[in-house]
């Protein structure tokens, strides 16, 4: 049990990557006094949070209206995902991307911090793939919602205590941990594809 617990939390902390978040938030809230950082902070983290489990209850109903199995979502979740791996390794940091989304718009705290920075698009296809109703018992499902809430809180624990953790990690720190939190959902992402074809082969 602790081992799940422990593999579910490790592939929900790299998709939402909430280290990532810190210099996202500490951009967005530059001119912000405490009370107001503290304010986004709780909206971003709730929106994130009513999002993915927006997507944990209807996202698969959606699939089995448009008719499409669980085995395709996966494999194209997958590929998705390691798309979006790649991009992490490769590409722009988490931070440096979104950062790059900041404009002068009012509510920052939805876009890009809630969305796609806390509930991305790797976070919605990890919660659907690992809720599945025809594989995991309702027990397992609930098991991975707490988890996956446990990271959104924990993402918001660390916006909120963002400008005493970034004296340490400073962009380069938290650009590095986002690529080697792609490395990893890359590996996630390539098992999900094998699961999917697996699934759809027998």
């Amino acid at each position: 049990m602790l081992h799940l617990i422990f593999t579910k939390f490790i592939m929900f902390f790299t998709v939402i990557d909430p280290i990532g978040t810190i210099p996202v938030f500490i951009a967005i809230t530059a001119k912000s006094n405490n009370a107001k950082k503290l304010i986004i902070a709780k909206k971003a983290t709730l929106t994130a949070a009513g999002v993915l489990l927006f997507f944990t209850i209807a996202g698969e109903i959606i699939l089995n209206v448009i008719n499409i199995p669980m085995s395709d979502f996966q494999v194209a979740g997958g590929i998705v995902l390691f798309l979006f791996a790649l991009t992490m390794i490769f590409g722009e940091s988490k931070p440096e991307e979104e950062i790059s989304h900041i404009d002068n718009q009012e509510d920052k705290a939805i876009f890009p911090l809630a969305i796609p920075s806390l509930a991305s698009p790797g976070a919605i296809l990890a919660v659907m793939l690992l809720t599945e109703k025809n594989k995991y018992s309702f027990q397992e499902q609930f098991l991975t919602v707490l988890v996956m809430l446990s990271v959104v809180a924990t993402a918001g624990l660390l916006m909120v205590f963002s400008t005493k953790i970034f004296k340490y990690i400073g962009n380069s720190g938290a650009a590095i941990i986002s690529r080697v939190m792609g490395l990893i959902l890359s590996a996630v992402a390539v098992h999900n594809i094998l699961e999917g074809l697996s699934e759809y082969l027998t």
